[in-house]
């Protein structure tokens, strides 16, 4: 237990009680941070997608349906990277999930559905 706690300020490294309540504290946030910077991450390159999805003029969700309809099996993750690093190869992509995108519903079925 000395061990995990070295460095610690004060009486968090040197006294067996405080050392063990915030050993435990400490890995119970560091477990439940783990899971939040995955979270964080996929956030972010979601984000990034959506900028580059409407700076071509399409939005987030009708690229990622055109996507998933044209079988294309990227990750968001790559997405992005794709994005930032080769502009050309994102337009593309863009193009394919234009061409698979959902056609809208006209609006006068949908008023006269209501």
């Amino acid at each position: 237990m000395r061990k995990a706690t070295k460095g610690y300020r004060a009486s968090r490294g040197n006294l067996w009680r405080q050392m063990k309540t915030t050993l435990v504290r400490g890995r119970a946030f560091a477990f439940r941070d783990r899971r939040a910077k995955k979270r964080g991450m996929r956030t972010l390159w979601i984000n990034r997608l959506n900028a580059a999805c409407r700076m071509r003029g399409m939005r987030y969700s009708h690229f990622i349906a055109g996507l998933l309809r044209a079988r294309v099996e990227l990750d968001r993750k790559m997405l992005s990277e794709i994005a930032i690093d080769d502009p050309r190869t994102f337009d593309q992509l863009v193009e394919l999930a234009r061409k698979h995108a959902p056609k809208p519903a006209p609006k006068s079925a949908a008023v006269a559905n209501s």
